[in-house]
């Protein structure tokens, strides 16, 4: 079949998710108001840096794929733009975000304390200080929902020129103007992203700084895409549909996620020991809050993201095979946002506690003990580790990005039958 039908079944299913993501999210909200609705604000924070991350970074993808005269991922390329299609609903995340929390916003972002970047205050912080030209609610508003929707300009245009070659229009010449724009969009895509990153996680712990964060979160996304992007032709095939991606496609996804994850651990490990050798104390708090308060996160989101696909996908038959490689690509789906939830939840539980706000409502979050009873907190969940509430509102985002993807690739022919390589894509083997 060359034309995806989105139907009723799949819509309900979607819309399902999407219920159970603003049941939880509305529950969050009421039971748990310590600290102004913090933990409300967090997770709607994590799931949206989390998926439209996802978005961007596939058509980064697609374009870098493009303009290398690759050829294998041309039969796929509808299914990437279709990615790429949840961008416009990620700045509108982000505007909502802006605005629900414009008044309270130090819960998020320590920077945004009032008087906080005034000398003379009682709040007045030297450091913030000198980086207030940058964190600031102004800038946040211009390098989050502005870039968002800048890049969301670059996904129309291409997918306009992707809808043109389908109908014939001059191949050639919207080939080349496909390329042209994708050339404009990966230099202006990488220096920007890096801007929306430091805002939008990074000055959450706003005394800290790394130059690698940017490419730690880039790779954290980049293997989620590809996990994401394994699983949904997987499901696709199942459905009858994509019948000419074959054995050496699926292949060829299994080795990104492999190469992806061993260049997310190298990132990984080389900002940990660098930091851990230089033993600054200014960059020491940022992992020394992680492996006290967090260290059951800390351990379990390292032996996911790399030990778990390292090891199954070594062998080259793991890397094709749908049981092995729809395992490994569920877990490092879950693994790497379970990756973001650490990125972003210590910073605000560290901040809470600053304040003088509980992290539950009153003060009293949810809570695993020992004993099971009152006893001293082993783990607090929502903070600590993920509760249900998180799981279930990470469940309504995927929904709602399932339902954008499907309806946007059931508006194109699923093949782009006049792209230069599709021939290339229609025989590739290894």
């Amino acid at each position: 079949m060359e034309q995806f039908t989105f139907t009723g079944k799949q819509k309900t299913f979607s819309i399902v998710l999407m219920v159970i993501g603003v049941l939880c999210m509305a529950y969050t909200y009421i039971a748990y108001d310590g600290g102004h609705h913090a933990r409300f604000w967090t997770n709607f924070l994590h799931n949206s840096v989390f998926f439209t991350g996802i978005a961007f970074i596939s058509f980064y993808l697609l374009c870098a794929h493009t303009l290398a005269y690759s050829g294998w991922h041309t039969l796929m390329k509808r299914l990437i733009e279709s990615f790429g299609m949840f961008l416009p609903v990620g700045a509108i995340f982000f505007l909502i975000l802006w605005f629900g929390t414009i008044s309270e916003w130090h819960h998020l972002y320590h920077w945004a304390q009032e008087g906080i970047a005034t000398l003379g205050h009682e709040n007045y912080d030297r450091i913030i200080a000198g980086k207030s030209p940058l964190l600031n609610k102004s800038m946040y508003l211009i390098l989050t929902v502005g870039l968002i929707l800048f890049w969301s300009l670059f996904v129309m245009k291409i997918r306009s020129l992707s809808k043109a070659a389908d109908r014939g229009d001059n191949d050639l010449a919207t080939y080349k103007s496909t390329k042209f724009w994708m050339a404009i969009f990966m230099p202006v895509g990488a220096f920007t992203s890096a801007f929306f990153i430091w805002l939008s996680v990074m000055s959450i712990d706003a005394h800290w700084y790394s130059t690698m964060f940017a490419w730690y979160t880039s790779a954290s996304w980049l293997v989620s895409a590809c996990a994401l992007l394994a699983l949904f032709v997987i499901y696709l095939n199942g459905q009858g549909y994509l019948k000419e991606l074959n054995q050496t496609h699926r292949h060829d996804l299994g080795k990104y996620i492999f190469a992806f994850s061993v260049f997310w651990t190298y990132v990984w490990f080389d900002q940990f020991m660098l930091i851990w050798y230089a033993n600054v104390g200014e960059e020491t708090i940022y992992f020394n809050t992680r492996l006290n308060t967090f260290k059951i996160l800390f351990f379990l989101n390292l032996g996911i993201n790399f030990l778990l696909p390292f090891f199954i996908l070594m062998r080259n038959s793991t890397k094709w095979k749908i049981g092995s490689l729809g395992f490994v690509a569920i877990m490092v789906f879950f693994g790497h946002w379970l990756d973001f939830f650490m990125m972003i939840k210590p910073g605000i539980y560290t901040t809470m506690d600053v304040h003088g706000h509980g992290h539950g409502d009153h003060g009293h979050g949810e809570l695993i003990s020992e004993a099971g009873h009152h006893a001293a907190p082993m783990i607090e969940l929502g903070w600590q580790l993920p509760g249900l509430l998180e799981i279930g509102t990470m469940l309504g985002f995927l929904g709602l990005f399932l339902f954008v993807v499907l309806t946007a690739l059931s508006r194109a022919g699923l093949y782009t039958k006049n792209d230069p390589y599709y021939e290339e894509s229609l025989h590739h083997h290894s």
